[in-house]
């Protein structure tokens, strides 16, 4: 069974990247298709044409992780397949917002592209080496209590139309998770040592900006360093029907308020920050 290691553009799968060897190593880049949100260096933006072989403008995510998983890829000397399926502007046109009841951004930007790499590059059952650290066994539970008979996760998918002209859609076995990083007891002070003094950039938080899992505070804290993508989400919240990010307070609401004292990313913990779970 092939090995694969699933990277976000995050420390902790980084880590697992340079220290777990692979036989594949995959990154799903989340893209946007607003030229208020584009990636300023030009150069770096066609790299990213060619590795994706699709339309580049910007990413949601911090600029930074395009840096990151080049550097990741030349620090641990293998290639890092890159991936990307919709934009989120086309995810989100499909109809109302993503929330934390219905997370299916995280299906269309991250999981997706992936498992259509992996069926069109491996097509067999793999074990996928995922970022889990040793006090996050609760995440891994919750994924392993997903898994079939015969200890892989299932994905519903299609490839091909019926006699009508419809998706024909199937259930596809395609991989067994691993968490090597909780097998050997590793933790976010590890990660932190390990990159310390390596030559591989990284943003304070990795992920979407605008994570409707990050604290409002959090969320206001991130307009100040990336304003026009937090425009982006605001501005998704006021096209009539398509509902809300939160159930709390809008987007709009987040950005016009102001922060009573200086905070640091330090104050908050994962659940604040925000993660895709994949």
């Amino acid at each position: 069974m092939k090995k694969v290691t699933s990277i976000s553009g995050g420390k902790t799968s980084a880590y697992l990247a340079a220290n777990y060897p692979s036989d594949f190593n995959v990154f799903a880049l989340v893209r946007t298709s607003d030229l208020s949100c584009k990636y300023p260096d030009e150069f770096l933006r066609k790299k990213v044409e060619d590795r994706i072989q699709k339309p580049f403008v910007g990413t949601l995510e911090d600029d930074v992780i395009i840096q990151t998983i080049f550097e990741l890829e030349q620090f641990i000397g293998k290639e890092i397949h890159w991936v990307s399926g919709l934009t989120y502007d086309e995810v989100v046109q499909k109809g109302y917002l993503p929330n934390k009841m219905k997370r299916f951004c995280t299906t269309f930007l991250k999981i997706d592209p992936i498992f259509y790499w992996w069926a069109e590059m491996i097509g067999e059952p793999i074990e996928m080496q995922l970022g889990f650290r040793a006090n996050e066994m609760s995440r891994a539970n919750r994924m392993l209590e997903k898994v079939n008979e015969n200890g892989l996760l299932e994905y519903k998918a299609t490839f091909e139309k019926n006699k009508r002209g419809q998706n024909k859609w199937e259930e596809v076995e395609w991989q067994a998770p691993c968490f090597p990083l909780i097998e050997n007891r590793i933790f976010k002070t590890d990660i932190e040592k390990y990159w310390s003094d390596k030559p591989v950039p990284f943003a304070r938080l990795n992920n979407c900006v605008g994570c409707f899992h990050r604290n409002p505070i959090l969320l206001r804290k991130m307009y100040e360093g990336h304003p026009n993508k937090m425009e982006w989400f605001a501005k998704q919240e006021e096209i009539e029907g398509r509902g809300n990010w939160r159930s709390d307070v809008s987007y709009r609401k987040i950005i016009n308020s102001n922060l009573q004292q200086e905070i640091s990313f330090d104050e908050f913990t994962e659940c604040d920050s925000g993660y895709c779970g994949f």
